[in-house]
């Protein structure tokens, strides 16, 4: 088996087969895992090459180069994998979120103003426990704002400091 070598990007292999790389993820696992958690359609994903720079960080890019690369950044930061719980990015969840169809918790004014502040609330939810798309309706259409981590009735916002808003 080959070493993950932590500062370049290397094109996740398509399937379990050709990992060279132990514990990187594939890109058939890494679609799998956006269609079975979000339902997000497996061909959203058709013109789009997947990274892995470090260990676990999963980088989304439209088009292709060759691999390895060392390069500073390719396309966005999509996934966190290598941890018992995959992760998705606030990016992934900002561009992807609109084809989600499943663990998307849509809030009320008031609880999305909350979220985007960074702040963690009570909330009833009847779906899968852990983490999932937020998102609020904008205009008549429904918004995914970035990511939450739902857990004993309770949405934990995982708005980046950096990103977080009072509105």
């Amino acid at each position: 088996m080959t070493e993950n070598v932590g500062e370049r990007f290397d094109r996740l292999p398509a399937t379990a087969a050709d990992r060279e790389v132990e514990g990187r993820a594939t890109r058939e696992e890494v679609i799998d895992w956006w269609h079975e958690r979000f339902d997000v359609p497996r061909e959203t994903f058709e013109a789009y090459t997947f990274w892995e720079k470090g260990a676990g960080k999963i980088w989304v890019f439209a088009d292709d180069v060759p691999s390895p690369i060392r390069i500073e950044g390719l396309g966005m930061t999509f996934l966190r994998t290598r941890q018992e719980h995959w992760k998705p990015t606030t990016d992934a969840a900002q561009r992807f979120g609109r084809e989600a169809s499943k663990n998307v918790i849509e809030l009320a004014e008031d609880e999305a103003k909350a979220f985007l502040t960074g702040e963690d609330q009570e909330l009833d939810w009847d779906g899968d426990w852990g983490y999932l798309i937020a998102a609020h309706d904008v205009g008549g259409e429904r918004e995914p704002l970035g990511v939450g981590l739902y857990v004993y009735g309770e949405l934990r916002s995982m708005m980046p400091k950096g990103r977080q808003r009072e509105l």
